[in-house]
C-alpha cells in the first residue's frame, strides 16, 4: 500500500490519475486527494468530467485558491481543511451549486465578508472553520447563522449548541454505502436463486432414488413370493 509520505511527495494530477484505477472519471462518486502537492495552490487535472462527483477531499495539498474547481454540480462534501485559502469562496455557488457540507478549518480565513458568497450555496447545511482566525471575532457564531441562516451546524454544532450528530457527518458515507448495499444485494439474490435451484435438483435426485428404493423392495417381494412359492411345490 502506498504511504501518506509518497503520496505527499506526488502531484495532483498524478494521484487523480493513480485514484481512477482505470475507472472513467465519470463512474467516480468519491475522490480523496489528502497530502498530495498542489502546484502554485491551484487544483489540478480535475476535470468536469468527474460529473457523478458528490465526494472530494483535497486536505492539506497546499490550496490558495479554488478558481480552478471544474462545474461539479452533483458534489454534495468538499473537504479543503488544512490549507492556505483567503478567498475567493464565490466560485463555489457557481460550480457546486449543490454542497451540503463544506470544511474550511485550518484556512487564512479571517473575516465574515469572506465567507458572505456562501450564501449563494442554499444547500449548504455544515460548514467548519475550526483554527481560522474568523473564529476569534465577537459573536462569531451568532454572526454566521445571521449571514448564513441555511446552516443548521456551524463547527459541528447547531445554533443552540447542540452537537450534530455522527450521522448527519458520515450522511454522505452512508449514501455510499447503501449503493453497495443495494449491489450486494442483487448478488445475495442471484445466490438464493442459484441455491433454490440447486434444492430443487436435490429434491428432484432424492425423488429419483425413492423410486429406485421403492422398485428395488418389490423386487425383492416379488423374488421372495416366487422362492415361496417353488418351496410349495417341492413340498409336493
Amino acid at each position: 500500500m502506498t504511504s501518506n509520505i509518497e503520496f505527499s511527495k506526488m502531484d495532483m494530477k498524478k494521484r487523480i490519475h493513480l485514484e481512477l484505477r482505470n475507472r472513467t472519471p465519470s463512474d467516480v462518486k468519491e475522490l480523496v486527494l489528502d497530502n498530495c502537492r498542489s502546484n502554485e495552490g491551484k487544483i489540478e487535472g480535475l476535470t468536469d468530467e468527474f460529473e457523478e462527483l458528490e465526494f472530494l477531499s483535497t486536505i492539506n495539498v497546499g490550496l490558495t485558491s479554488v478558481a480552478n474547481l471544474p462545474k461539479l454540480n452533483k458534489l454534495k462534501k468538499l473537504e479543503l481543511s488544512d490549507n492556505r485559502i483567503s478567498g475567493g469562496l464565490e466560485v463555489l455557488a457557481e460550480k457546486c451549486p449543490n454542497l451540503t457540507h463544506l470544511n474550511l478549518s485550518g484556512n487564512k480565513i479571517k473575516d465574515l465578508s469572506t465567507i458572505e458568497p456562501l450564501k449563494k450555496l442554499e444547500s449548504l447545511k455544515s460548514l467548519d472553520l475550526f483554527n481560522c482566525e474568523v473564529t476569534n471575532l465577537n459573536d462569531y457564531r451568532e454572526n454566521v447563522f445571521k449571514l448564513l441562516p441555511q446552516l443548521t451546524y456551524l463547527d459541528g454544532y447547531d445554533k443552540e449548541d447542540k452537537e450534530a450528530p455522527d450521522s448527519d457527518a458520515e450522511a454522505y458515507v452512508e449514501g455510499l454505502d447503501d449503493d453497495e448495499d443495494d449491489e450486494d444485494e442483487g448478488e445475495e439474490e442471484e445466490e438464493e436463486d442459484i441455491s433454490g435451484e440447486e434444492e430443487e435438483e436435490e429434491e428432484l435426485n432424492d425423488g429419483e432414488v425413492d423410486d429406485e428404493e421403492d422398485l428395488e423392495e418389490e423386487r425383492g417381494q416379488k423374488r421372495k413370493r416366487e422362492l415361496d412359492e417353488e418351496g410349495e411345490e417341492d413340498d409336493d
